[in-house]
């Protein structure tokens, strides 16, 4: 059957079914298909991806307390590997907590921006930061 009939049939079922199609399809992706399929979104439509959205306004006034006092924790986000992917991947997996398969590492790095490790202190952050760096890799501690 060719793509196009296939593409027919599909648009021809009733809502309910082509969302559930979709779910299917998708449930039996690997992380590497859900990667390539996200990014195939952004392209075609034109989006890129959003911060998350800002706390309601009631949890505004306690949100303006936490940020008077000083973080203590960070999170540590990988931004880019540069043309040194494979040392930015070893640096990966060394700073990771339980460390990451190379599988694991490799996926976390090309799927940039991706967080590294999260909720460490100021100083952890600061080396996992001076680690990947070396490697060839850009960080940013939020």
């Amino acid at each position: 059957m060719a793509a196009s009939e296939l593409l027919t049939q599909i648009q021809e079922l009733p809502q309910e079914e082509r969302i559930e199609l979709l779910l299917s399809l998708t449930e039996s992706m690997t992380v590497l298909e859900l990667n390539a399929l996200v990014k195939a979104f952004q392209d075609r439509f034109d989006v890129q991806p959003m911060a998350a959205m800002a706390a309601p306004a009631a949890a505004a006034p306690a949100a303006a307390e936490e940020a008077a006092e000083e973080k203590t924790r960070f999170d540590v986000i990988l931004t880019g590997f540069g043309d040194k992917k494979i040392q930015v991947i070893k640096a990966v997996r060394e700073v990771t907590d339980p460390p990451l398969g190379l599988t694991q590492a490799k996926e976390l790095v090309e799927g940039v921006p991706r967080p590294v490790r999260e909720n460490v202190p100021k100083e952890e952050a600061e080396e996992i930061k001076k680690k990947i760096e070396e490697a060839g890799g850009s960080v940013e501690v939020k």
